[in-house]
């Protein structure tokens, strides 16, 4: 694993740092703020899953709208890559670039040749309007990211500054349904494994995160998690999640039913991750 820092503190930052959040991310870091009750909608759940059943989302919270929830508002990192902060070179915007619309995120576009190494992921997405009685939301599009197998974020981590690949934008049929083919994220210190995303209206308006109508973030089974990271190539997140819980993440601490992944698979033939996700449309 890198020396850099991204972290319990980097996030804490970046929540800090969004000002029409500021006062939601204080209220989290100062445990005065009382839960909501959901009525759940999407993500699956296990036995060890559930948490309280509260909305997830240091910083925001879930609403109920027209009958299912909306998915909790999250800080989008420090490293979204989407033209709203800089790496070492500059601002950093993958939205505008060529290739960023795709299916399969494990290599890299737009002139970078690397290719992230792991056990296989697909992510289904389902897309649903809480404003339309928790129909199809239709042809929405949705921006994604998560970092690799050790733990790095493209674009920002040392070693991968090069590389923009685990990062792509793909398009919602009618059904609001679309998918990505990736790899399962690593483990890295100070959080609980987890994908990023950002909810847009149309695959047109993706090109600039001020479209952005959500920002949100999912995480997976414990069963799951710690099926992968008993593999060799897994070994440094398995010591990170070790010093993790969804209790103590910053993200999913008060709540995750709502961000929780469904799953199958196995570590030999890959696995896939469903997840319904309702937005206020």
């Amino acid at each position: 694993m890198d020396a850099h820092d991204h972290g319990l503190a980097a996030d804490l930052e970046a929540m800090m740092n969004m000002g029409s959040n500021r006062r939601r991310s204080l209220r989290w870091l100062l445990a005065s703020a009382a839960t909501l009750p959901l009525v759940a909608c999407g993500g699956g759940a296990d036995s060890t899953s559930a948490g309280s059943g509260s909305s997830g989302g240091s910083a925001g919270t879930s609403t109920s709208t027209g009958g299912c929830t909306v998915i909790p508002e999250e800080t989008g990192g420090p490293y979204p890559g989407d033209g709203t902060n800089s790496n070492a070179s500059g601002i950093v915007n993958v939205l505008t670039q060529s290739g960023i619309v795709r299916s399969d995120i494990r290599g890299s576009f737009n002139g970078a040749s690397g290719t992230a190494a792991g056990i296989p992921l697909t992510i289904k997405l389902k897309i649903i309007n809480a404003n339309n009685s928790c129909g199809a939301a239709g042809e929405f599009a949705v921006y994604l990211w998560h970092c690799d197998r050790e733990g790095r974020y493209s674009l920002y981590s040392s070693g991968v500054t090069d590389q923009n690949y685990l990062r792509g934008v793909q398009g919602a049929d009618a059904n609001g349904d679309l998918s990505f083919t990736t790899i399962f994220p690593g483990c890295y210190d100070g959080r609980m494994p987890h994908v990023h995303f950002e909810v847009y209206r149309s695959l047109a308006q993706s090109s600039s995160a001020s479209n952005r109508i959500k920002t949100s973030q999912f995480t997976f089974p414990m069963a799951t998690l710690n099926q992968v990271y008993a593999t060799s190539a897994y070994s440094s997140s398995a010591s990170n999640l070790s010093r993790i819980s969804y209790a103590t993440d910053n993200i999913f601490s008060d709540g995750y039913s709502l961000q929780l992944g469904t799953m199958s698979g196995n570590v030999a033939d890959g696995y896939v991750v469903t997840l319904t996700v309702a937005v206020a449309a």
